[in-house]
C-alpha cells in the first residue's frame, strides 16, 4: 500500500513540527514555501512582501526555550533561556538538518488554491494548484496542514481615530516598525500594551524625545526573568497557579501577583 501524500503549506515553526509529524506516521509531506528560507515569522526580513509576517530586528522571544522547544529535540543548554529572533532560526536549521526536514520543502513556491476533488466523497483526496517561477501545476495530496500562520494582515482601526486626516505626522502598524534609528528626537505615542508595543516603546524610548504607551485598560508588564533567575513562565505556568486561576477571581489574582 502506498504512503499517503500530505501538503504541508508554510515552512515556519509549525510547518516543520508538521513535516516531522508525518514523516513519524509514515506519510509522504510536500511542504510549500513561498520564501526562500525556513522561518516564517522569526526569519527577520527588512522589507517584508505583502501578505507576509514581519517582525522588528531586536525581537526576542517571550517564551522560555524550555517551554517551547520541539519535545523530540531540546534547545542546546548554551542557547540563552530568551532567545533573539536570529538565534530562534538557529535553533530551527538544526532541527530541519538533524531530521533531514529540508529535503521536503520546496522554496519559492505559492499555494494557489486548494480544493476538494470531484470524487471527494469516495477518494478524500484534495486538488492544490502551486505556483513556481510563473508556472503553475496542480497535484493531488491525500491530506492538507495549513501551517501559514495568522500574523499576515496588520489591524489598523483608523475609523476609531476620525482625525487621523488632519495629523501632519506620520503613523503606520507596528509591522512596518524594523528599528529605532528612524525615530531619533521625536515625539511618539504607541497604541496598545501587547508585547510588540511594550517592545517598541522600550526601544524607541532610547531614542527618541518622548515616548507615550496608549493603553485601554491596566496591565501586568512581568520581567522575563523570575525569583531566583528561573523564568517567568516556567515559574508561573504551572498545574498549581492554573488551578487557583478557577478558583480565584481576578482582583485576588492581582493580589497574589
Amino acid at each position: 500500500m502506498s504512503k499517503k501524500c500530505i501538503a504541508v503549506i508554510g515552512a515556519g515553526i509549525s510547518g516543520l513540527g508538521a513535516i516531522k509529524c508525518c514523516l513519524d506516521e509514515d506519510l509522504e509531506p510536500t511542504c510549500f514555501e513561498r520564501n526562500d528560507d525556513i522561518g516564517g515569522l522569526w526569519k527577520f526580513r527588512k522589507n517584508p512582501s505583502e501578505k507576509m509576517p514581519s517582525i522588528y530586528k531586536s525581537v526576542t522571544i517571550n517564551t522560555s526555550k524550555e517551554m517551547m522547544c520541539f519535545s523530540d529535540f531540546l534547545i542546546p543548554d548554551h542557547f540563552p533561556n530568551y532567545m533573539h529572533n536570529s538565534k530562534l532560526m538557529d535553533y530551527f536549521r538544526m532541527y530541519a538538518k538533524h531530521f533531514g526536514l529540508l529535503k521536503y520543502i520546496r522554496f519559492k513556491t505559492k499555494v494557489r488554491s486548494v480544493r476538494k476533488r470531484t470524487d471527494f466523497s469516495v477518494s478524500g483526496q484534495w486538488d492544490v494548484v502551486v505556483e513556481a517561477e510563473g508556472k503553475q501545476e496542480t497535484l493531488v495530496f491525500d491530506g492538507i496542514l495549513v501551517c501559514s500562520g495568522h500574523h499576515t494582515d496588520p489591524y489598523l482601526p483608523l475609523q476609531s481615530f476620525p482625525s487621523i486626516k488632519k495629523f501632519e505626522g506620520c503613523y503606520f502598524h507596528s509591522r512596518e516598525y524594523k528599528s529605532p534609528e528612524d525615530y531619533v528626537g521625536k515625539r511618539i505615542v504607541v497604541v496598545g500594551i501587547g508585547n510588540s508595543g511594550v517592545d517598541i516603546a522600550m526601544e524607541l524610548s532610547h531614542v527618541a524625545k518622548q515616548v507615550f504607551l496608549s493603553t485601554r485598560r491596566g496591565s501586568w508588564i512581568l520581567h522575563r526573568v523570575w525569583d531566583n533567575g528561573y523564568p517567568m513562565d516556567s515559574s508561573l505556568f504551572t498545574r498549581f497557579n492554573s488551578f487557583l486561576q478557577k478558583l480565584l477571581t481576578i482582583a485576588q489574582i492581582n493580589n497574589y501577583l
